[in-house]
């Protein structure tokens, strides 16, 4: 088959998830100032995709190094292609390995993006906790996390998640207080909370999509196709019936407790 006409992946995504433009640079900015009186050397990509914030927090702390790791391989070398074509080959690496007792780290600047089920193999609510734990261990003394992760905005009725996926229980996330609560048990202080706004997620949903959906307007017919359509349709019916206004994304930055 033509991998020229096959159905694209993720063109339309900046990050891989719900994050504006806005939001990533402010973070950034609080990442890289009052953090001691040197500047952070090391950052550890947990899950990290294509590492786009990544590669921006290194661009703003100039001789910084980092690393990502991912089990993605598509993702890993969009990663590499971006991060040679903005001069910062020599200050990153990509790498496709599990996180899960990863011995990488500590590093001065943990980043874990709805990534916390690499670190552990709990299920669900558990993984959270057991995840804070190994971020924990991660970081470096005056470092800073940054965690990504979800949590109810409010109990799911049983119609919303009976339209999510499969299995999915109200059982699954905290609520951001209570997400927050199991933060500071794993032996950190929140320095900032703040979570995704609705048209952030309208944003990433649709990108999320949307090159695959034109390319199904114009492909109705490809050997792909049917397969094609059913992904996408199951996950706009996700999205639209199950978790939209009802799972939200916090993101944390944690300074490790002495």
């Amino acid at each position: 088959m033509d991998d020229t006409n096959a159905p694209p992946r993720l063109t339309r995504l900046t990050f891989h998830g719900p994050l504006s433009e806005d939001r990533a640079a402010r973070l950034i900015r609080q990442l890289t100032d009052g953090v001691g009186p040197t500047a952070p050397a090391t950052v550890l990509d947990i899950g990290c995709g294509w590492g786009e914030f990544m590669l921006r927090l290194l661009e703003a702390m100039p001789g910084a190094t980092g690393v990502g790791i991912d089990l993605n391989e598509d993702d890993l070398a969009r990663g590499c292609a971006n991060a040679e074509m903005r001069g910062l080959a020599e200050r990153v690496d990509f790498v496709r390995e599990s996180a899960v007792d990863t011995a990488r780290g500590p590093a001065d600047i943990v980043l874990c993006f709805s990534a916390s089920h690499a670190l552990s193999d709990a299920q669900p609510p558990e993984h959270t906790t057991a995840a804070l734990h190994a971020l924990r261990r991660l970081v470096k003394p005056g470092g800073r996390v940054l965690l990504g992760e979800g949590f109810w905005q409010r109990p799911p009725v049983p119609s919303e998640l009976s339209a999510m996926w499969p299995e999915a229980s109200a059982s699954e996330f905290h609520d951001l207080c209570g997400l927050v609560d199991v933060a500071i048990a794993a032996g950190f202080r929140p320095a900032w909370i703040e979570s995704a706004n609705p048209d952030e997620w309208d944003h990433f949903e649709s990108a999320y999509q949307s090159d695959v959906e034109e390319w199904l307007a114009v492909h109705p017919d490809h050997p792909l196709a049917k397969e094609t359509r059913g992904r996408v349709d199951r996950h706009r019916s996700m999205w639209l019936r199950g978790y939209r206004g009802v799972m939200g994304l916090a993101y944390l930055t944690l300074v490790p407790v002495k």
